[in-house]
């Protein structure tokens, strides 16, 4: 069996691992988190005038990020809403939705709620492209989107002088427990010399190596929370595990995300994040990481 044909990207299979039954999620967590009150602001962002090598970050939380390279805006798994259906969102957006720039180019790394936001897209649509893992397409058409790219895991596509490439990953993209024919990865982006990779939704697995051997990785976003769900599958990385996968992908900067938005997981808010510092620390690799602040532009 070829590398290539290994790491097409693993699915997490639905069988709760062992123990889950015995803790309560709903009185854990979910209750707590429905009278607790939401964090952050939505400021009024002061973007930054770009020099022609510069790209700019603007992490709206949880998983959202706006990317600006040369007078082009791309935004990746966007979500204002401040519910995933029952589920509370614990943070404000860092920025209105009124106050983005206009978008060229939206992209959508699965299907599940808290990444693919109907409501939000359908705010966002206005006649640009939106790129979507294969089988995706459905859940974007008639949201106001002038054409759907469905991707498959090491294809890539040019668009507007930046070179997408769909990664694997270690996760599963059913949004209702019957369609897992539904793809799912990340997104790595070459912009001229330049290059960004955000990981989507992924548990660790092998495959970061091959991803860093392909496709050499400057910035990357990597997911640090949800370690810990109620049915105790492995489906997320915890913070280790990031720095691992950072390590393995061969990047330069680190920026964590997929943290402190969503209580999707038993661990509290603020713990994925000490983690992380933590596990950098010892390391030694806090000149190789950027903690962003939700809805603040910054310039790598």
């Amino acid at each position: 069996m070829t590398t290539e044909h290994q790491h097409q990207g693993v699915s997490v299979g639905l069988k709760p691992g062992r123990g889950w039954l015995r803790r309560n999620f709903i009185t854990e967590v979910y209750l707590p988190s429905l009278f607790s009150r939401r964090r952050g602001d939505s400021a009024r962002p002061s973007y930054p005038v770009l020099r022609d090598h510069d790209i700019c970050l603007t992490w709206i939380g949880h998983a959202s990020f706006l990317i600006s390279w040369r007078g082009l805006n791309l935004l990746i798994d966007p979500i204002w809403s401040l519910w995933l259906k029952v589920v509370k969102r614990m943070r404000h957006p860092g920025i209105h939705l009124d106050h983005l720039p206009a978008i060229d180019l939206v992209l959508v790394t699965h299907a599940h709620f808290d990444h693919l936001d109907r409501r939000t897209l359908r705010r966002i649509a206005a006649a640009q492209p939106i790129v979507v893992p294969y089988g995706v397409a459905n859940l974007v058409h008639g949201l106001g989107f002038d054409r759907v790219h469905e991707m498959h895991p090491w294809e890539t596509l040019s668009l507007n002088d930046v070179t997408v490439t769909l990664t694997p990953c270690h996760h599963w993209g059913a949004r209702v427990l019957h369609d897992r024919y539904r793809g799912f990865g990340g997104f790595h982006f070459k912009f001229s010399d330049r290059s960004v990779f955000h990981c989507g939704d992924s548990a660790y697995f092998e495959g970061f190596r091959e991803i860093g051997q392909r496709l050499p990785t400057e910035i990357a976003l990597l997911p640090i929370g949800a370690y810990e769900p109620p049915m105790k599958r492995e489906v997320h990385m915890n913070p280790e595990q990031a720095v691992r996968a950072f390590s393995e992908l061969g990047a330069q900067t680190l920026v964590p995300m997929h943290y402190g938005t969503f209580r999707l997981s038993y661990e509290p808010l603020d713990e994925p994040l000490e983690r992380f510092r933590a596990e950098v620390n010892r390391r030694n690799l806090d000149e190789r990481v950027r903690i962003l602040d939700e809805g603040l532009p910054t310039i790598f």
